[in-house]
């Protein structure tokens, strides 16, 4: 596992955005926490993030490349339109999708609904430049424990994932799931 700085990821973005392209494993911080993260639409790379993770049955959220994306390939109601305006945030967003091919199949298991984030980090505008949704999971140690620093990952992490954005220690909570499916939005805290 390669650890960059900020500095260094956006010197070297350009080789980054094709590594992410072709599959990679990004260990990447967000405003909250770190997670795992790679080119949602690469069914190779988001399973290898499943079986880092060992999680073979929750959905995965993703950070969204841009507000448009979200409204492409999200059906979005009168009362999604309030939540999106507080993005970016610290919330993810349930919304159904209406793009079935916008993300792997394995990001939400077929489930026809996507968690989306637009954080208020600068993780925000690297996602944005390549252009492509990017699955962000929790980074655990184990199943109760958050990733606090790259440095931290176990060894099955450190063999797994390609590169780590390292932002120094991160002591946040998860986002905030807001669940738009229900006529009434439901708010998760984590």
């Amino acid at each position: 596992m390669e650890i960059l700085t900020k500095e260094e990821v956006f010197i070297n973005k350009v080789h980054l955005f094709k590594q992410i392209e072709k599959g990679k494993i990004v260990l990447h911080p967000t405003d909250t926490i770190y997670g795992f993260g790679c080119n949602a639409k690469d069914d190779d790379a988001v399973k290898k993030i499943r079986e880092i993770k060992n999680d073979f049955q929750r959905p995965f959220s993703i950070l969204a490349p841009s507000m448009q994306w979200i409204k492409e390939n999200c059906t979005i109601t009168k009362k999604d339109e309030e939540w999106l305006k507080k993005l970016p945030g610290p919330y993810t967003l349930i919304l159904k999708l209406k793009n079935e091919n916008a993300v792997s199949r394995y990001v939400n298991n077929g489930l026809g609904t996507i968690g989306v984030r637009i954080p208020m980090h600068w993780i925000a505008d690297f996602v944005k430049e390549i252009g492509l949704p990017f699955v962000s999971t929790a980074a655990t140690l184990n199943e109760n424990q958050l990733l606090q620093h790259p440095k931290e990952a176990s060894d099955k992490c450190m063999i797994s994932v390609h590169y780590a954005f390292d932002d120094g220690y991160l002591r946040g909570t998860p986002s905030t799931i807001v669940n738009l499916l229900e006529d009434e939005p439901k708010l998760i805290k984590r």
